[in-house]
């Protein structure tokens, strides 16, 4: 019996003329006919509404509502509007260079209390949403259309007119197929010079046939390309019994958290319904004559580019499998029909979990394609992934992008906060207020439940913890933990701030801390790996490495030790013997993953510079510094090795792709800078004029307002793909700033 489809085709469904139309806003017709788009919108009538950390962009497009809601000064900021901060004294060391960047900084600080920002990057999320939007036939605004047609122009490779895998990376097909396609979508015209170079540029990467699976994937559910094209991702794996070694809950959350709607959608082989603009992307996307390809035949093809983790033997020989034996010849209905239900209850509890924003900007657009194919446009599911489809956008001075989550709220919020730690200002009246605020916002943004059916569905213990963006969200992460509960207790223990947060639930976030804990004595960021290595033998993604699985990282280790270390201090009988252990087992981990250069590879930042930072400061904490630590002393030597002639640091994101330290081309950045001074001064390293060299860099680099101008990508994940965190040129470069200025109170800098 054949299954059923909404408003698309799938398996055993012949399209007809006789099928009923949706009820709803956005019918068959509308979905056909694509968004106006201007050549840019009136940035004066963009708002940023703050909800207790949800962000939203507003366009208000009435002159009333425009003037009743004016810009605020972040609003400006953002849209790269003029902000006419004033010029501030100049600084004559370094603690003024603190006051003027916290001048600058302050009035970024959003109504809930924390410090949102842009958090793109990857050219590959934008697609997601969009594409999901238009499968769904959900309405696109002309305003977001049109600055989507302006962020993707303006991050088109200015040689090849093509897009890659993050803004600074090569063309690749990933990026170039997906991104042409959203344009489309968007109402560009393919003869436009943009469309006709990008195009170009695809074709002589073999077109859409050399995409990655990921692409392929998108393309089969647009209806662009068949379903043949896309390696099996059969839901069926959801129904193995927890021992398997290679069961879906094992996987690293985010993996595991995409491949879950992607299973279902595969084994419905559910596509959109086909419009004019699909039979168009046939013909622009592909090489060859649309009709004749051998769709089955290119399951594996890919071009060089885009094949940064290429598969494994094993994993071509289960897929040959899947293919040939399991699908035609052994794959009962009744096991499809039961491992389909599974993966839908297990995204309802994903939705349920995180009131349907779920975990970030690739897995949520995918699971509203589920919930729409089987429930319709009209559910409560489809309704609500709508709405919070749009905290995941941002708009710039170049367009509007999608950010990696829902947002960086609490992470960022929590190193502000230290920043002004670190220069000893949290008792100066005049940033208590802006501290207030910051506390507040955490205080509200604390998860102070476990998720319901924890188990069921796989969840790690959260209770006590905090997101990376905010509690809607609701994924604890050990270092998102840390870096805020570090934040809570420095301000509660700081006379004249209120203590928001009770000592039960200071005592919560410890318990979840120290579950985060491997065997091995390191600490990964979600959860503790559940699998080991092998498993990447099994990555499909193809242009991803590090992803089936969690891995330990110096940076989570580090922010959980100093949490620790920060709580012992002032609840010292609280599990003391299993924090002391858990201590010294994480900085022995610390120690053994110390590279042979001396410095540690870095998995959230670039690269070497970041973790080496985190590292260092671990060893600082049970008191190993350059004078008395073989490794502390090689990890300084390593840093020092790379200062630059101006005083700087510069690491390039190749360093994260390739396991080597890459100097960036473009010289010093006032980031990594921060990040190696940092680190020198946690160590304690002797030769202070060094360090001198790079803060005299951060001073000059700051700007007569106290602001410091963005510079290259700070962030990665997965190895490959970077990110953006721009609130680092202000957190990371007050901290060095401060740090010294406590440290160091009578050099002179300037």
């Amino acid at each position: 019996m054949a299954r059923k489809a909404v408003n698309g085709t799938s398996s055993g469904v012949e399209k007809s003329s006789s099928k009923k139309r949706l009820n709803n806003d956005s019918t068959d017709e509308q979905s056909v006919k694509r968004p106006r788009i201007e050549e840019r919108t009136d940035y004066t009538r963009w708002r940023m509404r703050d909800d207790q950390g949800r962000m939203t962009w507003q366009y208000l497009e009435d002159d009333e509502a425009a003037k009743e809601w004016p810009q605020s000064f972040a609003d400006k900021y953002f849209l790269g509007l003029p902000v006419d901060a004033p010029e501030l004294p100049k600084p004559k060391n370094p603690l003024d260079a603190v006051r003027n960047g916290l001048e600058f900084f302050e009035k970024l600080q959003l109504p809930s209390g924390h410090w949102g920002c842009e958090y793109g990057g990857p050219m590959f999320l934008l697609p997601c949403v969009v594409i999901a939007w238009y499968v769904t036939k959900t309405p696109i605004p002309w305003y977001y259309a049109t600055e989507i047609k302006n962020y993707l122009f303006a991050r088109a490779h200015p040689e090849d007119g093509g897009w890659g895998l993050h803004i600074e990376g090569e063309t690749s097909v990933f990026g170039t197929a997906l991104n042409y396609t959203v344009l489309r979508i968007v109402g560009v015209d393919a003869d436009h010079p943009v469309m006709v170079k990008a195009r170009a540029t695809l074709h002589k990467m073999g077109g859409a046939t050399h995409a990655p699976h990921w692409a392929k994937w998108w393309l089969a559910v647009m209806n662009v390309a068949k379903w043949d094209i896309v390696n099996p991702v059969p839901p069926e794996l959801w129904l193995l019994p927890d021992w398997v070694p290679f069961a879906p809950w094992r996987w690293w959350i985010h993996i595991r958290q995409v491949f879950l709607p992607m299973g279902y959608l595969w084994s419905k082989k559910w596509q959109a319904e086909e419009t004019d603009l699909i039979r168009e992307l046939r013909k622009e996307l592909f090489t060859e004559d649309w009709a004749k390809i051998n769709w089955a035949a290119n399951r594996n093809t890919i071009n060089p580019r885009d094949n940064y983790h290429p598969k494994t033997w094993v994993l071509n020989s289960v897929n040959w499998l899947l293919v040939n034996v399991w699908n035609p010849l052994l794959r009962p209905k009744f096991l499809v029909d039961k491992a389909e239900d599974w993966t839908m209850k297990l995204i309802e509890m994903e939705n349920e979990n995180t009131d349907h924003a779920d975990l970030a900007t690739v897995s949520a657009p995918m699971d509203l394609v589920c919930l729409y194919v089987r429930d319709g446009p009209d559910s409560y599911a489809v309704r609500r992934h709508r709405e919070r489809a749009h905290e995941f956008l941002w708009v710039k001075d170049e367009g509007l992008l999608a950010n990696g989550t829902n947002g960086v709220q609490c992470w960022d919020t929590a190193f502000a906060i230290q920043a002004v730690m670190d220069a000893g200002l949290t008792e100066d009246p005049r940033w208590r207020p802006m501290l207030l605020k910051a506390l507040e916002f955490l205080d509200d943004q604390q998860i102070r439940e476990n998720v319901k059916d924890q188990d069921k569905c796989y969840r790690q213990q959260r209770k006590g913890g905090w997101a990376f963006s905010n509690k809607d969200q609701g994924y604890a992460v050990s270092d998102c933990v840390s870096e805020a509960l570090k934040s809570v207790i420095i301000l509660q223990k700081t006379a004249g701030f209120p203590t928001l947060i009770d000592d039960q639930r200071i005592f919560d976030a410890i318990d979840t801390l120290l579950t985060y804990q491997n065997p091995s004595g390191g600490c990964s960021s979600y959860e503790p790996p559940r699998a080991g290595t092998w498993m990447e033998t099994l990555n499909a993604a193809e242009v991803f490495g590090r992803i089936m699985v969690e891995y330990e990282y110096p940076e989570c280790t580090t922010a959980v030790v100093t949490a620790l270390s920060l709580f012992q201090k002032h609840w010292p009988n609280h599990r003391t013997k299993e924090i002391e252990q858990f201590i010294k087992r994480a900085v022995t981990w610390i120690k053994t993953s110390q590279k042979p250069h001396g410095g540690w590879y870095g998995s959230w930042g670039i690269c070497f510079t970041y973790a080496t930072m985190f590292a260092l400061e671990s060893l600082a904490s049970i008191g190993e510094i350059y004078e008395n630590s073989t490794h502390s002393k090689r990890g300084c030597e390593f840093l020092i090795s790379k200062q630059r002639e101006d005083g700087g640091w510069s690491e390039h994101y190749r360093a994260c792709e390739t396991g080597e330290y890459i100097e960036h081309p473009s010289g010093s950045q006032v980031v990594m800078t921060a990040w190696a001074v940092i680190a020198l001064m946690k160590a304690k390293y002797p030769n202070v004029e060094k360090i001198k060299k790079g803060i005299k860099l951060i001073m000059d680099r700051q700007q007569p307002n106290g602001e410091w101008k963005q510079e290259a990508i700070e962030g990665v994940f997965n190895k490959s793909c970077m990110i953006s965190y721009p609130n680092y040129k202000f957190t990371f470069t007050m901290k060095a700033l401060g740090m010294f200025a406590k440290k160091y109170p009578d050099e002179k800098v300037v």
